[in-house]
């Protein structure tokens, strides 16, 4: 394993255009929306980069993974009807002006986090993801932070943190579970990562959980019966 931090995240990014190009079938396991939805399109920004505070004191076990390579997260305002203090990907629905779904990812992430769209490399689209609860088709557009700029909440009424969280840390068994919802004799059961005091669950948690199979940078932490169950907050 490198020990260098530029090689490492030379092959992170590398990695990552990889997946870019290759789209497909990445791992994404969430039902069709129904027959005859009328789906509304929306685009988020997974945007990677090279932590500029305190890197991860957990060392990853892929390679690609240093201890300073870290995504782009926030937390919704928990005053917003849909999905509530929920961790999320910037990202929101496609606009009439937008020229498509990396357009809208770029746009949202500048206005949720105040960004600079100048300073990312977009990788790529990977194929569309319907939720069927919100009846949207969801983009990811993978980017890479060549020149990173400061982030912050920008509009209080959106947004209660933005943050960027390690991706060692997000790997780290210790920080994995699973969060079960139990409703009208139905279970789902979902992976979730606690990350810098944040619950990361749903589709966020979801679609790292695939990205980071896909990649091959997931550690072992799924003990079966045994595996940690996370408790949602109300």
């Amino acid at each position: 394993m490198s020990s260098d931090p530029a090689a490492r995240a030379a092959s992170a990014r590398t990695e990552l255009t990889a997946l870019a190009r290759d789209g497909g079938e990445w791992g994404v396991q969430l039902r069709e929306l129904p027959v005859g939805t009328s789906a509304r399109a929306a685009a988020v920004l997974i945007l990677f980069g090279v932590l500029d505070a305190q890197p991860s004191a957990h060392d990853a076990q892929d390679a690609a993974v240093s201890r300073d390579l870290d995504v782009l997260l926030l937390e919704r305002a928990s005053t917003l009807r849909a999905h509530p203090g929920q961790v999320a990907f910037p990202g929101g629905r496609l606009d009439p002006g937008d020229a498509g779904p990396i357009a809208a990812a770029l746009r949202e992430a500048e206005e949720e986090t105040g960004l600079d769209p100048a300073g990312v490399d977009v990788l790529g689209a990977l194929p569309p993801v319907p939720l069927e609860f919100s009846g949207h088709l969801v983009t990811p557009v993978l980017g890479w932070w060549r020149h990173p700029s400061p982030v912050r909440v920008v509009d209080d009424a959106e947004s209660a943190a933005v943050f960027r969280a390690p991706v060692a840390d997000l790997l780290d068994p210790r920080n994995r579970g699973v969060t079960v919802i139990e409703r009208d004799g139905r279970e789902w059961r979902g992976p979730a990562f606690e990350v810098q005091g944040h619950l990361v669950w749903g589709f966020t948690a979801m679609v790292l959980d695939a990205l980071f199979d896909r990649l091959g940078w997931t550690e072992p932490w799924d003990l079966g019966a045994a595996t940690r169950r996370i408790t949602l907050p109300d």
